[in-house]
């Protein structure tokens, strides 16, 4: 909710993307898994994600970043802070902020990596939101970019029928005028959830070791009936929480951009806060779930399609490993 102290709100003047050349379609998991094409469409709404051959989160986090300054006047000098968010860093340190502001040539900016699984977006535009609205700090990147093929047991057919490669990127600048930009923010977490959506190993409590890797520790690990019976209620309860602290009603919305995990989580959202599936953006069934890369995939997509107007309230929504989720009102600035 607006605060009634407010001079700036930060508002999205920018955006980019990136997604690998190689497609993986569903025919290619039933010639690998136990899957077929009918029961992934059904029960995931996914047909094809992609797959990064050759390169890490941090190329993928600077091919968007590059897509954005060229279809702006944003040159790489001008950045003052670069927020990745992702949970396939390139290494645990260095960060993947400072590989992505060397290979971006943004020689006057700080960053630093956030992670937050699928609600690391969120998470990061809120924080970038914060760092604009102190008066600090003018442009603000905030890029989600997980390459979460790295991660990816290509022999657990629960699992590895959902995930793809990609990154997409915004820039925060301040807005006088605030009827546009970020509104408010609704965030949580809940380590309850630790045991149910994970990666074991390669932190500080598993350290790499024969063992972790004998046993698959260092790929997602995902209780998938006890993830989307939470992700359900947590995604459609936020997302109707904000639209009523802000008085919104479902007329008022023009999309909802939700993180694209599962259709029918998706679906179940927009059914809470009574929107029609015309004003719910989906591109879950070309690039699966990319993780932090989803919302901003969807924003970028939809507003070079023409689809997003000026002064169009977005509600923006997610859930992930943590467990995280949150929603974001903004309304859209750009023209």
């Amino acid at each position: 909710m607006q605060s009634k102290n407010k001079t700036i709100n930060a508002a999205i003047t920018a955006v980019g993307m990136y997604v690998p050349d190689k497609v993986m379609d569903n025919k290619y998991f039933e010639s690998i898994v136990d899957t077929n094409d009918e029961w992934i469409i059904t029960r995931t709404g996914i047909k094809e994600r992609r797959l990064m051959e050759n390169g890490a989160t941090s190329d993928m986090a600077a091919f968007a970043i590059q897509d954005l300054m060229k279809t702006s006047s944003l040159k790489p000098e001008e950045i003052d802070v670069i927020i990745v968010a992702t949970v396939t860093p390139d290494m645990l340190f260095p960060a993947t902020a400072c590989l992505v502001q060397e290979k971006i040539g943004a020689k006057n900016a700080w960053g630093f990596d956030l992670s937050a699984a699928c609600s690391g977006f969120l998470f990061a535009l809120q924080t970038g939101a914060s760092l604009v609205e102190s008066g600090s700090y003018k442009k603000v990147v905030v890029v989600g970019s997980d390459k979460m093929s790295a991660i990816t047991d290509y022999t657990d057919r629960n699992t590895c029928i959902l995930f793809g490669d990609a990154a997409s990127a915004v820039l925060l600048e301040p807005s006088e005028d605030l009827n546009y930009g970020i509104k408010d923010s609704l965030l949580y977490v809940d380590g309850s959830g630790r045991d149910a959506l994970n990666m074991k190993a390669g932190g500080s409590l598993n350290p790499a070791s024969h063992d972790t890797i004998d046993k698959k520790w260092h790929y997602i690990y995902q209780d998938g009936k006890a993830v989307f019976k939470v992700a359900v209620k947590g995604m459609a309860d936020v997302s109707y929480e904000i639209m009523e602290k802000n008085g919104l009603k479902s007329e008022d919305v023009a999309y909802l951009v939700p993180h694209q995990a599962n259709l029918r989580i998706i679906d179940a959202t927009a059914e809470r806060m009574g929107i029609s599936k015309e004003k719910v953006m989906i591109n879950i069934d070309k690039y699966g779930n990319t993780t932090a890369a989803t919302i901003p995939l969807c924003l970028t997509e939809y507003y070079r399609a023409g689809k997003v107007k000026k002064g169009d309230n977005l509600i923006l929504a997610a859930f992930g490993a943590g467990y995280t989720w949150g929603s974001i009102y903004l309304t859209w600035g750009l023209d």
